[in-house]
């Protein structure tokens, strides 16, 4: 029996074995976090706190304002002892809370639910909004959202991302590997809200261990199936997932929902169990520290706002000068320009590059018209051609060639001889362009 897979993609080495063998482990409790009130798509938070006021775990720090946005909760007990504005990993100011962790660990009172299967699917709904999840994948998008689909759009399936190709990234395979009911509880409580009896894992099938504890995990549940799926980047992307575990295909700038399909990712489902069960807002999440620059490599339970900083000195330390410091996996994620920025919701790994795994390239040359890019473009896409127009200044003519179809996965950067920014040209063309 064949995988299942997609049209296009790469096969860059995976390097997932520098910290797939490390369980999950909880880090020291920082001395104090920044908490972004905007960590997520959609419309920043509303301030909820003071300067000088007394938090505990897990209440509310930053309200939501509209229906695309997510509460933002304390991650420590203690005291505010700053609201401002601070750079978030992108560089960019966010309005934050600064907490002062006085070690006491006293949570906020939470609602647990031992008979959660037996609320109804707005109740369900609720609680996940009231949570603060949102998408743990990278693209942070509020999960109650996603889990609201208009009439028109009736779903039937539900599949969760457990592919994980970003090489380096191990955070869903342990979670997948140490906390599997989880998982699939996760995923009933999605196929509840959303009234579907459909329901798929999707693993690539470089993780066999993780397929056999998510297949023993869901033994007893019919409506559930683990899919095994091809080891190629970027087979993880919502779009190539869906085509690869039920055959849909997603049209031009449509949405899963278009075809009857949901999508949420490993770390969202354990959340959204958690949510369900105790009432647990979204205040940690699993996060791969990695790469051959940091001394221990670690899979690292950690508290939302902590510094990227603590969690290096966590992990030993660099082991020699680091050449770059990326907040994500090395194709889709983004370098950092200080370690004093803070994890957030959608920070999935943390990856230290030393000077020989970094390639400086200087210049880049002209487009040869190889079509290697073309060959690989998992959106069938002409990268060439929107890399060349955006070069020149022609941004509007760039959507000719469906500029916003594009989802930056970077295989055709990676494949390009002349080393040209194809990802980093179409993200200018779409920054100057309106959809």
């Amino acid at each position: 029996m064949s995988l299942a897979t997609f049209k296009g993609g790469i096969h860059p080495p995976d390097k997932k074995e520098l910290s797939k063998g490390r369980a999950i482990s909880n880090t020291k409790p920082p001395k104090r976090v920044v908490i972004p009130l905007a960590q997520h798509i959609g419309a920043p938070c509303k301030l909820s706190v003071n300067v000088g006021q007394e938090v505990k775990k897990g209440e509310i720090i930053g309200a939501p304002e509209g229906f695309v946005s997510a509460p933002v909760h304390s991650s420590v007990s203690g005291k505010v002892i700053a609201i401002g504005e601070f750079p978030n990993a992108m560089g960019r100011m966010v309005t934050s809370v600064v907490i002062e962790n006085d070690g006491k660990e006293e949570w906020t009172a939470l609602k647990d639910n031992p008979d959660y299967m037996k609320l109804s699917s707005e109740e369900l709904r609720g609680k996940v909004k009231d949570a603060g999840i949102v998408g743990m994948g990278g693209a942070a998008f509020p999960a109650h959202v996603k889990l609201s689909p208009p009439k028109e759009k009736p779903v039937d399936v539900v599949i969760l991302n457990g592919a994980e190709c970003e090489p380096y990234l191990t955070a869903d395979y342990r979670l997948m590997i140490e906390r599997p009911q989880e998982v699939v509880e996760g995923l009933k409580v999605l196929m509840k809200i959303l009234g579907v009896n459909k329901g798929f894992i999707g693993i690539e099938n470089n993780k066999p261990d993780a397929v056999e504890a998510m297949n023993n995990a869901a033994s007893g549940e019919s409506n559930i199936q683990v899919c095994a799926l091809e080891v190629k980047y970027p087979q993880g992307a919502e779009k190539m997932l869906i085509k690869a575990a039920v055959g849909r295909e997603v049209p031009p700038r449509g949405l899963p929902m278009d075809v009857g399909v949901v999508v949420h990712n490993i770390g969202t489902a354990t959340a959204i169990y958690e949510a369900a069960r105790y009432g647990k807002p979204l205040i940690e999440r699993v996060v791969t520290v990695t790469g051959e620059g940091i001394k221990e490599p670690k899979n690292l339970m950690v508290k939302i706002g902590s510094l990227v900083s603590d969690l290096i000195e966590e992990c030993g330390g660099f082991k020699s000068e680091a050449a770059k410091v990326i907040s994500g996996g090395p194709m889709m994620g983004f370098a950092l320009y200080s370690l004093d920025v803070p994890v957030t919701k959608g920070t999935s790994g943390i990856l230290v590059l030393p000077e020989e795994e970094v390639v400086h390239a200087e210049e880049f040359g002209p487009c040869i018209r190889c079509g290697r890019c073309i060959d690989i473009c998992p959106m069938g896409l002409m990268p060439s051609m929107l890399s060349v127009l955006s070069e020149k200044g022609f941004y509007e003519e760039t959507k000719e060639y469906n500029l916003f179809d594009c989802f930056e996965c970077g295989s055709c950067t990676y494949v390009c001889p002349s080393k040209r920014p194809i990802v980093q040209l179409v993200r200018l063309a779409k920054s100057l362009v309106k959809p």
